[in-house]
C-alpha cells in the first residue's frame, strides 16, 4: 500500500514537471518567431537614408545680348560697341536741362526717354527737382572728351571715370546723367547724401532705370561710385537688379576675372 501511494506521488511529480517543462517551451519557441528588434535596428529603420538626396537646381546663366541695340546691352571696359552705331530713335526727352539750346547730349532712345520723362515728374510731384546734364554720346564725342580727360587729369584718374571710345554707355543712348541746383548742377559723388541723389536711388528702378555706377562695386564695374548716372534697361531687369543689389554684370553673372 505504502509502495502504492509512493508510485502515484512520484507519478505526480513527474506529470507535473514535464507540463511545466512544455509550457516554458512552448513559451521560448513563441518569444524567437517575433523577435523584438533591438533599439538600433528600429533607428536605422526610422532613417531616411536610402532615399535620394536632391540637388538645388543650378545657377541659370542670362545670356548677354550681342545686338548693340537691345535695351538690356552691356557696355563696359571690356565689351564695346561698334565704332558706327548710331540708335535710329534718339529724341529729347521734355525734362530740365543744365544747358540751353540743342545738342546731342540732350538726346535718348525713344523708350528711355519717355521713362526719363515719367521719372522727372514723378520726383517734382514729390517736391524734388532733377535736371538732366548728359546722355547720348557719339563714339567721335566720346574720343574727344576722353583725350581731353586724359590731358587734364593723367592715365588713372581718366580710367576711374572715363570710358575709352566705343566702350561708353552713352553711346547707347539708354544713359543719361542728372544732378541737382543743390550741387550747383555738377556731377559730383555728394550728389548721392542730397535729398535728389537719395531720391533717385530709391525710385529709379520703378522707371526702368538702375545706378549703373554703385558704390562698393567698382571691382565689378571697373568704374568709380557715380550716383548721378543712370541707365534705362527696363522695369523687370531694373526691379532684379535693385532688389538683389546687383550691378549689371552681375545680372549676367560677367565678374572680373
Amino acid at each position: 500500500m505504502r509502495k502504492t501511494k509512493k508510485s502515484i506521488h512520484l507519478a505526480t511529480l513527474m506529470l507535473g514537471a514535464a507540463l511545466l517543462l512544455g509550457g516554458c517551451g512552448g513559451s521560448l519557441a513563441a518569444n524567437d518567431s517575433t523577435p523584438t528588434p533591438s533599439k538600433e535596428t528600429a533607428t536605422k529603420q526610422a532613417k531616411p537614408d536610402d532615399q535620394p538626396v536632391s540637388k538645388p537646381p543650378a545657377k541659370q546663366v542670362i545670356a548677354i545680348p550681342s545686338d548693340p541695340a537691345s535695351l538690356a546691352v552691356l557696355v563696359n571696359k571690356q565689351r564695346a560697341l561698334p565704332s558706327e552705331y548710331k540708335p535710329a530713335d534718339l529724341m529729347q526727352p521734355d525734362v530740365p536741362f543744365s544747358s540751353w539750346g540743342k545738342d546731342e547730349k540732350k538726346l535718348m532712345r525713344k523708350e528711355a526717354a519717355q521713362a526719363l520723362e515719367q521719372l522727372f515728374a514723378a520726383a517734382k510731384k514729390q517736391g524734388i527737382e532733377l535736371v538732366a546734364v548728359s546722355g547720348y554720346r557719339s563714339y567721335e564725342r566720346q574720343q574727344a572728351t576722353y583725350e581731353s580727360a586724359l590731358r587734364r587729369k593723367g592715365k588713372e584718374s581718366t580710367a576711374k571715370y572715363n570710358a575709352v571710345p566705343g566702350h561708353s554707355e552713352h553711346q547707347t543712348g539708354l544713359a543719361m546723367d542728372v544732378s541737382a541746383r543743390s550741387v550747383g548742377l555738377r556731377l559730383v559723388e555728394s550728389f548721392a547724401a542730397t535729398a535728389e541723389g537719395r531720391w533717385l536711388a530709391d525710385h529709379a528702378h520703378e522707371f526702368g532705370f538702375i545706378i549703373r555706377y554703385a558704390k562698393g562695386k567698382e571691382d565689378v564695374t571697373g568704374y568709380g561710385y557715380e550716383p548721378w548716372h543712370i541707365r534705362y534697361v527696363g522695369k523687370e531687369i531694373a526691379q532684379e537688379i535693385k532688389s538683389r543689389g546687383i550691378v549689371l554684370e552681375e545680372y549676367y553673372s560677367v565678374l572680373p576675372k
